[in-house]
């Protein structure tokens, strides 16, 4: 009889534990990263800053993140899995409450950019930890329930900041939030079962980077990259300045209101599982230059000035993009080789800091040149998408009988 224990299965206790767990560190770690966006107009009227300036709270976050999250995952092959997961929620939500009381700008902008470094242990090790400890049937499941935890707390984060502000002020909205964090923290550190099937190693530099040079030489790995900054840059530009558009007269939107567009996200949680299986069907090259044709159509939509045409664009933008971000991310698993888990960590690297530099750039375009300024950006960088995807349809894949 083996001594080494199974690996959790659906069904079983642990493994519901597992899953609540997770959920709950997912939908804590985005609404924690995202509450923000809908709160630009707010930060820009109490501190007396741009829409770039303002962005920053937003920008400076995913840029750390993805900075961190290169560290983050040789940190937890030391440390173990779990308590880099633990640590990591405990003082991004800790680090929120304190924002909520930030005296000036300068505070509040270096707290949001330690949340970006702490937030970084958490999706950088889940993946991980799920591979480790949940039995290979299981695993789609699990992962399934951490990534749907993921996007609505993203959607949660914004729709709950949007009413608080309303209802009383940015800083009992982003308090709540952090508060809500906390309470996941320690869903997470009780019900998350200990890694058992985890062994400590010391990270080797010398491996890490051999392997990011192999990823980086493949041509078609650094078109997915690309892809990953270009749609997520496009996207965030997006969100970020339709709040100072929709406030403004003639449509002099709430906070509630511009909080509950977010609400779309819906869309593109839906969109992302049935693109995927799509993508799996009739091929990925056959389905990525298609949605990103579908944003450009949103992009194009938003330049209207009928309300419901600009929602009915954003919808657009949104299915699309999600549904392009799970064609990419699985297609860059796909085509790697070997060390799978540093070529994710250079994708997600690529899509945070499309988020953070192009979001920032967003709010110059918008200061100089208002939404037209910002749909002509987006319009740019997916167009460079759309090349890319029409480029990579013609690319071999690099083992035979990959799903192309």
């Amino acid at each position: 009889m083996s001594d080494v224990p199974s690996r959790l299965v659906s069904g079983t206790p642990a493994f519901r534990r597992l899953n609540l767990a997770l959920f709950a560190a997912g939908f804590s770690t985005f609404a924690i990263l995202y509450c923000v966006q809908p709160l630009l107009p707010e930060f820009s009227r109490e501190f007396h800053v741009s829409a770039a300036v303002s962005s920053l709270s937003l920008s400076l976050s995913t840029g750390l993140l993805a900075v961190a999250m290169l560290v983050a995952g040789s940190l937890s092959e030391v440390w173990g899995r779990k308590p880099v997961m633990v640590a990591s929620l405990f003082a991004s939500a800790l680090l929120t409450i304190l924002s909520a009381t930030a005296p000036n700008w300068t505070s509040l902008l270096l707290t949001r950019m330690l949340i970006g470094i702490t937030l970084s242990g958490l999706p950088a090790v889940a993946m991980a930890y799920v591979s480790e400890e949940v039995d290979s049937k299981s695993i789609g499941l699990a992962m399934g329930l951490f990534i749907g935890g993921n996007a609505i707390g993203g959607m949660a984060g914004r729709i709950i900041g949007g009413v608080l502000t309303d209802l009383g002020s940015w800083r009992l909205a982003v308090g709540l939030i952090g508060t809500i964090g906390l309470v996941s923290a320690i869903a997470a550190w009780r019900s998350l079962p200990a890694s058992v099937h985890f062994h400590p190693r010391r990270a080797d530099p010398q491996d890490l980077l051999r392997s990011l040079g192999v990823h980086l030489r493949d041509p078609g790995l650094r078109a997915l990259f690309a892809e990953a900054f270009l749609l997520m840059g496009a996207f965030v530009t997006l969100y970020n300045y339709l709040g100072y558009r929709l406030t403004e007269p003639p449509y002099s939107l709430s906070q509630t209101a511009i909080g509950a567009i977010f609400a779309a996200y819906l869309i593109g949680t839906l969109s992302s599982a049935w693109i995927g299986e799509l993508a799996g069907r009739l091929g990925r090259r056959r389905v990525l230059w298609a949605m990103i044709a579908i944003m450009l159509a949103g992009v194009a939509l938003t330049l209207s000035q009928h309300l419901a045409l600009i929602l009915a664009g954003i919808v657009a933008v949104t299915f699309g993009f999600f549904g392009g971000h799970s064609i990419a991310s699985s297609w860059v698993g796909n085509r790697a080789v070997d060390a799978k888990a540093q070529a994710s960590a250079l994708y997600l690297f690529c899509y945070y800091l499309g988020s953070s530099a192009v979001g920032t750039l967003g709010g110059v375009f918008w200061t100089r040149w208002g939404w037209g300024g910002v749909a002509g950006l987006v319009t740019i960088l997916l167009l460079a998408a759309l090349a890319l995807a029409l480029w990579l349809m013609a690319l071999p894949p690099r083992r035979a009988g990959q799903i192309p």
